[in-house]
């Protein structure tokens, strides 16, 4: 039965609402981004610039003269974007490993406490990361890795690990056990079944598991502004310092901001597929 045409303009209404709610920022942002410094200020504003120019992304590169108060913006940039893809990709590898092995034995081994440790575990996800920010200041300080590479990602780990394990775990269940018994009869050992056997078959789940982890670890700001504030710090944390006390640098702000959308877009794109199969791996069983 067809749907009355109210309601399928309800829906494409909503449908379109919700478009323009997700895409308006992205859209102003890279016209922002082209945008002349003198044309900030024009009246009225111009949903697309008059004079478009790649003047601020030259300045990132370091192409054109991109000092600002006396910093090197362009070398900045770049150490911010290379702490970026380290320390977001470093927890994401180590995140998939760990929430991997763990997801198995909570799966398929029987140990005493199973289901309480893993419910322990994942119920670590209610707890805001406000409530431990002190306690995990000190921690840090006491272990020396206040702006360190190890200390942030140690943290992002701990952040996304049980999400990660909550998801690897449905998946676990969901496959057949037919396989692995049969690699048993054989001799192979736990070790060789996870590696040789079962991450193939969820490698869905472990594609989409990494997307999730490595765009929640790209998008952080709080952790690495505290405890990532120097050498260390990621383009979360040095895009607002293109704001000065003075001057506001809007192309900076918004060719760096337009830099940090890409790499999580196109990570999304070439493996969106990847994300929703991994995602509904566990929905059936």
């Amino acid at each position: 039965m067809k749907e009355p045409w109210h309601i399928r303009l309800g829906i494409w209404a909503g449908v379109a609402l919700l478009l323009a709610w997700s895409l308006l920022p992205i859209y102003w942002t890279l016209a922002s981004s082209l945008t002349p410094t003198v044309e900030f200020n024009a009246r009225p504003l111009h949903l697309f610039p008059e004079h478009p120019t790649g003047e601020h992304y030259l300045r990132l590169l370091g192409v054109l003269d991109g000092h600002m108060g006396g910093v090197d913006v362009a070398g900045e940039f770049r150490l911010a974007l290379f702490n970026s893809i380290l320390t977001s990709g470093a927890a994401t590898v180590l995140c998939v490993l760990m929430s991997l092995l763990a997801a198995y034995a909570f799966a398929r081994l029987n140990f005493p406490g199973r289901e309480v440790l893993f419910y322990a575990v994942v119920g670590t996800m209610a707890v805001p990361g406000y409530a431990v920010l002190i306690p995990l200041f000190r921690l840090m300080v006491s272990l020396r890795q206040i702006d360190a590479y190890l200390g942030v990602t140690l943290i992002y780990v701990s952040a996304f690990l049980p999400l990660c394990l909550w998801l690897l775990k449905g998946v676990m269940d969901t496959l057949p056990r037919s396989l692995e018994e049969a690699a048993r009869i054989d001799g192979a050992s736990h070790m060789r079944i996870l590696f040789s056997i079962i991450a193939p078959i969820a490698a869905p789940g472990l594609t989409a598991t990494a997307i999730l982890t490595f765009l929640g670890a790209w998008g952080q700001y709080v952790v690495p502004l505290v405890f990532s504030p120097k050498d260390t710090k990621p383009l979360t944390v040095l895009i607002p310092e293109f704001a000065g006390k003075n001057f506001v640098d809007y192309g900076l702000i918004m060719a760096g901001g337009s830099i940090a959308i890409a790499v999580p877009c196109l990570l999304v794109i070439f493996l969106n597929r990847y994300l929703i199969s991994g995602l509904l791996a566990g929905s059936t069983k």
